[in-house]
Formats: C-alpha cells, structure tokens, sequence
C-alpha cells in the first residue's frame, strides 16, 4: 500500500529545528503499516533535513554555528546575491545536508533510534513555512 500527504511545516527562524511531532502529528495514517519506508522531502532550496539528536537542543545550536561559520555570507565572489545575503549560503547549506530523508517504518512509527530526530533545518533569516512532501510505501497490519 501507498500513502502519500504534503506537509506544510510552520514558519521558524534560522536554525535547525526539531520536527518530529509535527511530520507524525499530521500522519495519522501511519499506525496502518506494519513495515515499511517512508520518504520525507522538502520542496525548497533554501531548507534541508536531517536526522539528528532529538534530546539535547545545544546539539541543534552547535550545528547552526558550525554551518555558519563555514558558509559564510556576503563572501566576495558570491554572483547569486538578488534575495539577500543569507540567499546562496542558504542554497549551499540545503545542498550540502539533502533534500529528503528516507526512514523505515516499523509497527506503524518511524523506526528512529533512541536519539533520533528530524531536523528542519532553516537556513533564511526569514524564510516563511515550508512544505514537505512524505510518500510511504509498505505492507499493511494483517
């Protein structure tokens, strides 16, 4: 069987930001597999996601210090610069992190580790919400 939904997330600043209960919160048709994967992506190019720790927030800090300290903005030979200055970094970050995730599902739930979590990971200052685009494919409870 197949499910697919698009997600619109809400509007967050820069960062990275911990969305799990959010994706799942919207995905009550998931309890109805048994085994499967599950595809989430993001249809910008200026946010990615990731999975990451979903416990300790400085883990999320400390990535958007990291990211922004190695793509900086306002770099000299930066050309595309008619959004902003935070416009190219933001397209590199997506790059360099990924468009989609692809997650098992076990028992009608994603099969994350202990720690896992997803991330939106926001990479505008004013970026604006953002839709997500999650397909399922598997085998239902028999």
């Amino acid at each position: 069987m197949w499910l697919q939904k698009e997600i619109r997330l809400q509007s967050r600043p820069r960062g990275f930001h911990l969305v799990t209960d959010e994706v799942l919160g919207a995905l009550p048709e998931l309890r109805d597999f048994k085994v499967g994967m599950m595809n989430v992506f993001i249809r910008h190019t200026s946010a990615s996601l990731t999975l990451n720790e979903n416990a300790d927030p400085t883990v999320r800090q400390d990535f958007e210090s990291w990211f922004d300290r190695t793509v900086q903005e306002d770099e000299p030979y930066y050309r595309h610069q008619d959004e902003g200055p935070d416009d190219l970094p933001a397209h590199i970050k997506s790059s360099l992190l990924g468009a989609s995730l692809n997650i098992p599902v076990a028992n009608g739930r994603p099969a994350l580790g202990t720690w896992q979590g997803i991330y939106l990971c926001e990479h505008r200052n004013h970026g604006g919400s953002r839709n997500i685009v999650v397909t399922v494919q598997g085998a239902g409870h028999e």
